[in-house]
């Protein structure tokens, strides 16, 4: 889709893939989507066909029609694109190539100088919007109420594919290889030690950096952390399991019946899908809002009891507006394919921090522990799968406990 623009260069979105003549060099880049991309969505939705729906289905089969018809109009009438594309565009925003994909990034330097440089990776159906909430303690926490001492240098990348780290240069962008690129990233950048934190992949591709480059990275913190146990590790571990831990060995099944839904789809057909969602606002909107309901914490009856409605429709946009429906779920393809992805890893053995959501959270720390070494547990009570987005203040605080225990 042609609605990416750059600022002030006035390039076009085909030129955001134009190479430099150095591919180390970093450009400068500013969110500008056309005002004609703007209206063309607001007309899509405003041209929706809803499908008929059975009566008192509610999410059992998927997105309810009458919600979501009720949030495309928000969507289409009351939500203010301009302003959050302002918002985003108050931090500094980079693209850079790596091994010939361009990479978006944010990289927010504190006012702290000797801040601990630090890497968040988000994760699907996410983007680096997810960071918004936590950006600002992070990077400057004496403006937050908090220790000048537990400051970062932030540096968000878009995971090529998502965003603005499009298109896709070419096939076999796995987790192995974004995780390359990003340790690449951090050194282009001057970053000789560094933290690195992420959720849902962001959870995969951290401790794949801690394998990567050990050498330079101080620790890892992860939440949404997913570790997928063989069938004899499920045989034994029932034997010695705690009542907590076959809790989460039951929500495990339930997370892996879901993951045969969407999951199916992205892995085995993600350019199929791709031309529905990239036409279809309405149906982008299903797809993404519908995970957001099913991984917030239960006790939220809407997503948007969990995550404020117009921080679920900035992401969405972001999905919409760069056209990334089909690129994002490659990565789901990729992985399904990739014979190391199979294979036992080595293990991480970067200082490794998992927080747990006790109300979505599917991974027991003896298999985790099998391939990272981790050094602290936390388990949140409240909050689900986006920690970054429902509870930023708890997520905040273990990552800066956690990088003060290793420091």
């Amino acid at each position: 889709m042609s609605n990416v623009a750059l600022k002030p260069a006035a390039r076009t979105a085909s030129q955001l893939t134009d190479h430099a003549p150095n591919e180390d060099a970093i450009r400068r880049f500013e969110i500008h989507i056309p005002q004609a991309a703007v209206e063309d969505l607001k007309q899509r939705l405003g041209n929706t066909r809803w499908p008929d729906e059975l009566p008192a289905e509610g999410w059992s089969r998927g997105a309810p029609g009458d919600y979501l018809k009720e949030l495309a109009t928000y969507w289409q009438t009351e939500y203010d694109w301009r302003d959050h594309e302002a918002k985003l565009n108050e931090y500094p925003q980079f693209t850079t190539t790596i091994d010939g994909q361009t990479v978006h990034f944010l990289h927010v330097r504190s006012p702290e100088t000797d801040a601990t440089p630090l890497m968040l990776i988000h994760g699907w159906p996410g983007s680096f919007v997810e960071f918004m909430d936590v950006v600002g303690p992070l990077s400057d926490p004496r403006a937050h109420g908090g220790d000048p001492a537990d400051a970062f240098h932030l540096v968000i990348p878009s995971i090529p594919g998502h965003g603005f780290s499009r298109p896709l240069s070419n096939m076999g962008w796995t987790t192995h290889r974004i995780a390359k690129a990003f340790t690449k990233l951090m050194s282009r950048l001057g970053y000789g030690r560094y933290g690195v934190q992420g959720g849902d992949w962001g959870a995969f591709i951290a401790p794949e950096m801690g394998r990567i480059d050990p050498a330079h990275i101080v620790g890892i913190h992860v939440n949404s952390l997913v570790q997928i146990p063989t069938m004899p590790q499920i045989m034994v571990g029932l034997a010695i399991m705690s009542k907590a831990e076959r809790v989460r060995l039951a929500r495990f099944k339930h997370f892996n019946d879901d993951m045969r839904g969407y999951d199916f789809i992205q892995a085995t057909r993600p350019k199929t899908l791709a031309y529905g969602l990239t036409d279809s606002p309405a149906g982008q909107l299903a797809w993404i809002v519908e995970k957001f309901k099913e991984w917030v914490d239960p006790a939220a009856k809407l997503p948007e009891d969990a995550i404020s409605r117009d921080r679920i429709l900035t992401n969405v946009s972001v999905y919409w507006f760069t056209g990334t429906a089909g690129s994002s779920a490659n990565l789901y393809y990729e992985t399904l394919h990739d014979p190391k992805a199979k294979q036992r890893k080595p293990r991480n053995m970067a200082p490794t921090g998992v927080a747990v959501s006790l109300t979505q959270d599917v991974t027991i720390r003896r298999w985790a522990e099998r391939e990272n070494n981790i050094v602290r547990w936390t388990e949140f009570a409240h909050g689900g799968h986006f920690a970054a987005l429902e509870v930023p203040e708890q997520l905040v605080g273990d990552m800066r406990e956690f990088f003060r225990e290793i420091r």
